[in-house]
């Protein structure tokens, strides 16, 4: 049937930019839900929070999933995010719009610098060289107060867009729109050349010289872009939560922004997002809902223990593939039904 005359539901449903933006519309109702009191204001905050760990998990992605990269300083290039766009709200006086970009040319500038680096090493060393830079930045964090207000943290009030305030509802649909836009994004460069070089990289970096592929070009791309998607989330973060503090940038959460990509897939969009919701929301939206396993410290770290465990052991390839194998399993049985009948 030609494309034209399929039904829209169908041609959306094939359509990998319109699949985005109808998750982003789906997402966008979340604060209508709770001005009308269908969900808590709390889980408006989780799934915020949530989304924004969604945008640095997908630069990671990048990174380790299609180039084979390994890097553990994820959350330092957060923070640095975070602080610079509160540095220039707060100090300098500046938009939203310069903030964003000061918090996102920083942290890629910085990433050149390690993708420079990685030409030198991989492997676990370059996994501690990247967890090296992320302490750095925490310390940094801690002990410039005049930047980053030390130990007090950074805290700033809601900006002012096109002249309106504002506010949470409207910083929530923000974070959705910079998700939506880093997932279309993720899928172009994936889905070009640059994603069938980082391929030819992942499987032999020899064999990708022999193709002609630069490996020093697509490293220093590949880290910019990890780094700019992290620096991006951090802005966001400080700008819907309005506060910053350096205990959050440390090194778990640069480990839970790996498992978020071990249990939701590599190489997957929305395996990272389905990722984020397990790693950082399943503490808050069912854990501590359930009776005495809610009351227990400890218990969600334990989940995602078990869980990457699982993911290793029985799905390499992360949780995108369970529906695949219900759905396997179901027409198995069907037919097996349709025999013995």
């Amino acid at each position: 049937m030609p494309l034209e005359q399929q039904p829209i539901l169908l041609r959306i449903f094939r359509n990998h930019h319109l699949r985005f933006v109808v998750f982003g519309l789906l997402l966008a109702t979340m604060p209508y839900m709770s001005n009308w009191g269908i969900i808590r204001v709390s889980m408006l905050t989780t799934v915020a929070s949530i989304l924004i760990y969604a945008i640095a998990a997908l630069g990671l992605n990048l990174l380790l999933g299609y180039s084979g990269l390994v890097s553990l300083g994820t959350a330092g290039f957060m923070g640095l995010g975070a602080y610079l766009g509160g540095f220039v709200l707060n100090d300098l006086s500046a938009s939203i719009w310069v903030a964003i970009l000061v918090a996102v040319a920083v942290p890629t500038l910085l990433g050149i610098l390690v993708g420079l680096v990685s030409l030198r090493i991989a492997g676990i060393y370059l996994a501690i060289a990247t967890v090296c830079v992320s302490e750095i930045l925490l310390k940094t964090f801690a002990e410039l107060e005049s930047f980053t207000g030390g130990m007090r943290g950074l805290t700033i009030r809601y900006p002012v867009v096109f002249g309106v305030q504002m506010n949470r509802e409207l910083m929530f649909m923000v974070v959705v729109v910079a998700l939506v836009l880093m997932m279309m994004l993720t899928y172009n460069l994936v889905n070009g050349q640059f994603g069938r070089a980082m391929h030819a990289m992942r499987g032999s970096e020899s064999a990708a010289q022999a193709m002609g592929i630069n490996l020093l070009k697509y490293r220093l791309i590949v880290f910019a872009l990890s780094t700019a998607y992290a620096g991006l989330a951090g802005v966001m973060y400080v700008l819907f939560i309005r506060a910053s503090y350096p205990t959050t940038w440390d090194i778990m959460l640069s480990l839970n922004l790996v498992a978020i990509i071990i249990i939701g897939g590599l190489r997957s969009i929305y395996g990272t997002v389905i990722g984020a919701f397990v790693v950082f929301g399943m503490s808050d939206l069912v854990l501590k809902r359930l009776p005495i396993i809610g009351d227990m410290t400890g218990v969600p770290y334990v989940v995602t223990g078990i869980l990457i465990v699982v993911m290793i052991l029985f799905y390499p390839s992360g949780i995108r593939h369970i529906p695949q194998d219900i759905k396997r399993l179901a027409s198995k049985i069907i037919k097996r039904g349709k025999k013995h009948v």
